[in-house]
């Protein structure tokens, strides 16, 4: 949260490249805005564990600033925030899984009071909420001096953080990055968890990026509303509910389908499969239970003709 805002704060300065995008408004800048239309809904759950209020004096004790569901919906307000504190973490889930589609597929909003004052999150994800992978992060903010609750920095220095932006705009995720991981499947995700960034330059314990580089942002920040504000996780691209058809003795599953979908019927069948223009896109099979192997189409919208001996249906069917 904006702990004081006094009539002057100190710009860091360095001869940094300034590698990533910009603040919002300006051109190459990725934030998404909270009222975008690219964001399909929320976040639906939150499990929070508090951090430190300075985790160099676990004595302090805890951050208490807000409750848990002031994590999931960025509703404009920035005191409607939770604080995760000093190494605090949170866990999201949601209604459906996020997959990745062209672009970002979710976006992580922070209460920062302007473009450049900016507490961190590392963004991880799962999709069997065991496994976590960790999106690789980048800060060419400089070490010296020490951010604090009283100065800037920039958020062109920064990469794959939550909290880069201001309040009202999400830091936005492509989980494209994470393809190929074992353990992932990128197109089920179902589990988000924020780790607060202890922005310590100087203890054994401060956070760093995939690259081993210390990041630098405001420390200590002996606050109830210490750390990382959570305002709320916004989803891009998530599956829609399941729409598995069960009826007239037909079984089509599973729907949303993802490589293969599967039809089994009383009686022999004929099948096709016809885009969103009613153009077919596979063979006619005749078959009682039949598996169909869809993994060379086009993520979308299909459906689903079958014929029986004395009726025809079409059935809608998401590939994924």
């Amino acid at each position: 949260m904006n702990k004081l805002i006094l009539p002057f704060l100190f710009w860091s300065t360095s001869a940094c490249s300034q590698s990533y995008a910009p603040a919002p408004g300006i051109e190459g800048s990725t934030a998404i805005h909270k009222d975008s239309s690219a964001i399909s809904g929320w976040a639906s759950h939150i499990t929070l564990r508090r951090g430190y209020l300075d985790i160099a004096d676990p004595s302090l004790g805890f951050v208490s600033y807000g409750i848990d569901s002031d994590g999931l919906i960025a509703e404009g307000d920035a005191l409607s925030v939770v604080s995760l504190g000093d190494s605090g973490e949170a866990i999201l889930t949601f209604n459906t899984a996020i997959f990745d589609g062209p672009g970002p597929d979710f976006a992580v909003f922070e209460n920062g009071f302007t473009d450049h004052y900016m507490e961190f999150a590392h963004v991880e994800v799962s999709s069997d909420g065991v496994n976590y992978v960790r999106f690789p992060s980048a800060s060419e903010t400089p070490l010296i001096p020490q951010m604090t609750n009283f100065t800037f920095g920039n958020c062109a220095y920064i990469h794959n953080l939550a909290g880069k932006y201001r309040q009202g705009f999400g830091t936005p995720f492509d989980l494209t990055e994470l393809i190929g991981i074992d353990g992932l499947d990128v197109n089920n995700i179902t589990h988000i968890k924020l780790i607060d960034v202890i922005g310590s330059t100087e203890i054994s314990n401060g956070s760093s990026d995939a690259s081993g580089n210390p990041i630098n942002d405001p420390y200590p920040t002996a606050f109830d509303s210490g750390g990382f504000d959570l305002d709320g996780v916004g989803v891009i691209h998530s599956t829609p509910l399941e729409i598995n058809v069960v009826e007239n003795n037909l079984t089509l599953y599973p729907n949303p389908a993802k490589g293969f979908f599967k039809i089994s019927h009383a009686n022999n069948l004929t099948v096709r499969i016809l885009d969103h223009s009613g153009k077919t896109v596979s063979e006619p099979i005749q078959h009682e239970n039949h598996t169909f192997l869809v993994g060379d189409l086009t993520p979308g919208i299909y459906f689903v003709e079958v014929d029986t001996s004395n009726k025809r249906e079409i059935h809608k069917l998401i590939l994924l």
